[in-house]
């Protein structure tokens, strides 16, 4: 991928939000592959003509094997600003999921805890437990095709591997996730992206909403 391919959502002097496809990091890591913060910062490099070195602020993460919708800031001023939200949780962030059978309840809050393992995998406990941090998402059903729903999730809390352990723990594993049971997709992906996020400006103060494509193959 190269930044021309960027499909860039949203952008102003102070923030930029990016789609991210599957399989890109949002941030590089050890095994120094492209990620989306360095080619998010390449595209306005050249889009700007700026010289130098350009800022370009994480304030969340997508999983790797996860799409959607990646927001950055732009100015530190915007970081600081846009981080003390994400840290309040006071962000809307709203993911879609395909997973295995229909639950249930077409609607519902789960609340578990979470454990993250040395394995990169999440340990899900109905209660309190030692080293687990409280997980809280609700999902609805949006539609049943054949053996798998459409899932919408909201999330209240941000762990690791949430909304896949979750979903997983209550017998609905994601389409394409096989770290936590589900059936594998040809492609190695994973049936889940981040649909929309909502949030205020971190200098106007404007309630701004951002709606993230489908991802390609998606249904």
């Amino acid at each position: 991928m190269v930044p021309n391919d960027l499909n860039i959502l949203y952008t102003d002097n102070h923030l930029i939000a990016v789609f991210k496809p599957a399989g890109l990091l949002t941030q590089s890591d050890h095994s120094k592959s492209p990620s989306l913060l360095e080619l998010t910062r390449q595209w306005i490099k050249k889009e700007y003509d700026k010289p130098g070195n350009v800022f370009l602020g994480l304030v969340h993460r997508l999983d790797r094997p996860v799409a959607g919708v990646v927001l950055f800031a732009r100015t530190s001023k915007a970081a600081s600003r846009l981080s003390k939200q994400f840290r309040e949780k006071t962000p809307v962030k709203i993911y879609r999921a395909f997973v295995r059978g229909t639950p249930k309840e077409k609607q519902a809050t789960l609340v578990h805890y979470l454990r993250k393992e040395k394995s990169l995998k999440a340990t899900v406990f109905p209660h309190e437990s030692s080293g687990a941090k409280r997980a809280e998402l609700a999902y609805k059903v949006i539609k049943s095709i054949e053996k798998k729903s459409l899932v919408e999730v909201t999330l209240t809390t941000g762990r690791f591997h949430q909304i896949r352990a979750q979903l997983a723990f209550i017998g609905h594993p994601i389409v394409g996730d096989i770290k936590y049971g589900g059936d594998p997709l040809l492609d190695g992906g994973i049936a889940l992206y981040a649909h929309q996020i909502v949030f205020n400006h971190p200098v106007s103060g404007e309630k701004i909403t951002i709606i993230s494509p489908e991802p390609q193959n998606w249904m």
